[in-house]
């Protein structure tokens, strides 16, 4: 495992969902190359032995033993907060034919409609003040999810559209210090990933769908992968045997229990 990278200053464009009296960032730090790794969105725990980085939800409290990486719902409803976004900002949900459209591989998510600039404004303006409270609580890192809602979105949608809604989300991290994860699609080239300002990549089942050379050419060993118990050991295995030694891999049950669930998996290269 490779020491914690130096801290690096990344300039920020124009910031539009974050104040505007700063123009340079202050300094990002990096998450450790190859480190072991933990991904705890099911609920927090005591990272297992060894772990020096670790992914939790906005709602929980980060790992004072480890670099921590602030998960955020940024491009669809996280589950159970459907009824908050009703109720304050309606206008933002995305609707095809009047009926919610929602991600049909995770019930109760609805995405959130990056159609327009004005819409995107308002949508980093709520993801931008989670983002903002998470470095409050501690955190060093953010990772936004579900960068390619559009893929499910009936073309109501486009790439363009949910990139140009990471830039702002990239703004306003930089803008309060913290390094920014591109989560998941795949393709995104290494000119626009340094474009949108990612710096970093959280990779699920890349080895499964065999697109991890995709996020080495944009992030070379800047990635976090992550492999699923519900499709067998195979894609794990080969990831640790064909790139084990370049980034970090973790080996995970797919609802990301706790320690304490007989359905728990946990393993790590």
């Amino acid at each position: 495992m490779n020491d914690m990278l130096a801290p690096v200053v990344l300039t920020c464009a124009a910031l539009l969902v974050a104040p505007a009296a700063a123009p340079t960032a202050p300094s990002v730090r990096l998450p450790p190359v190859n480190a072991k790794a933990d991904y705890q969105l099911g609920g927090s725990y005591r990272p297992p032995h060894g772990v020096r980085v670790v992914t939790r939800d906005r709602t929980e409290s980060p790992a004072s033993s480890a670099y921590s990486i602030c998960y955020v719902n940024a491009f669809q409803t996280q589950p159970g907060q459907l009824r908050w976004w009703k109720r304050h900002h309606p206008g933002l949900l995305l609707r095809r034919h009047g009926t919610l459209v929602h991600d049909p591989g995770w019930p109760g998510e609805v995405l959130l409609d990056t159609s327009t600039p004005t819409r995107r404004h308002r949508i980093g303006g709520v993801v931008g003040g989670w983002i903002s409270g998470c470095q409050r609580s501690g955190f060093q890192a953010v990772e936004p999810d579900n960068l390619d809602s559009f893929t499910r979105s009936h073309r109501l949608l486009s790439r363009s559209d949910n990139l140009a809604l990471a830039r702002l989300l990239v703004a306003r991290a930089h803008h309060v210090g913290l390094a920014i994860a591109q989560k998941n699609l795949a393709g995104l080239s290494r000119s626009a990933r340094i474009s949108i300002g990612f710096d970093f990549a959280v990779a699920e089942e890349c080895s499964e769908y065999s697109e991890c050379g995709s996020y080495r050419r944009a992030y070379g060993r800047q990635v976090i992968e992550i492999e699923y118990s519900d499709n067998g050991r195979a894609s794990f295995t080969r990831a640790c045997r064909q790139h084990g030694a370049r980034w970090s891999i973790i080996y995970r049950d797919r609802d990301l229990r706790r320690p304490s669930s007989s359905q728990y998996v946990y393993d790590a290269c």
